[in-house]
């Protein structure tokens, strides 16, 4: 797996990198948001920094999500909500602050990269569930006749909601399901790609809050 590090601390960019190499992963150093730019195209992941020297790290993020759906991961001193916020919505999976355990962040890479192989494999499949429309295949989602701008985490949130019509997904279901392991992700991610599905749908109703349990999208929600 070829892993794009996005990182202009040299000390911080050596570390991610023995920690990439010792997984036997390939990893590519860049110092700049232009750099990222140009090379995203070599890597099956992209760890990316927020402070870059030539651009900010969220226009950055932004650029990519318009030509890649390859894992993007976060790695940032920024902790405040409005950046966490931010930057889940503009399309990345996963946002961690620094300083980042090492074996927590290959469970990570390993998690987001794992669920990308999973939807790309997946055999064409369409999902219709009153207003809304899902095409697997081609990850196109619609909702009353409106094509949905979806971050690759809410299209693969709401797919899946959609194959669990009727029933209650739990929130541990879900964290693992879309992370890989309930108790490695973040619940606050959850929340905040949850918000963002909703606001974009506008189906008020469509996605039910089942309170202390999880959520759920009624089979043939009126």
């Amino acid at each position: 797996m070829d892993v794009l590090i996005v990182e202009d601390d040299d000390s911080m960019a050596a570390a991610l990198t023995a920690a990439v190499s010792s997984t036997g992963h390939h990893a590519t150093r860049v110092s700049r948001g232009t750099d990222a730019l140009l090379r995203h195209r070599e890597s099956d992941v992209i760890l990316l920094d927020l402070g870059l020297p030539d651009m900010d790290g969220l226009e950055v993020l932004r650029k990519l999500r318009q030509v890649t759906d390859a894992p993007i991961l976060i790695l940032t001193a920024r902790d405040d909500e409005r950046s966490v916020v931010l930057g889940l919505r503009s399309g990345a999976d996963d946002y961690l602050i620094k300083p980042v355990k090492l074996a927590e962040l290959l469970a990570r890479i390993e998690a987001v990269t794992r669920r990308a192989m999973i939807a790309g494999g997946r055999k064409g499949t369409h999902l219709g569930i009153g207003e809304l429309s899902i095409d697997l295949d081609r990850r196109v989602a619609q909702a009353a006749g409106r094509e949905l701008s979806l971050t690759p985490t809410e299209f693969d949130l709401l797919a899946l909601l959609a194959k669990n019509a009727g029933s209650v997904v739990t929130r541990e279901q879900i964290l693992d399901a879309l992370w890989g392991d309930a108790f490695l992700a973040s619940s606050r991610a959850l929340d905040v790609h949850l918000t963002g599905l909703r606001a974009k749908l506008s189906l008020p109703g469509f996605i039910v809050n089942v309170r202390g349990v999880g959520y759920r999208i009624e089979a043939d929600p009126r």
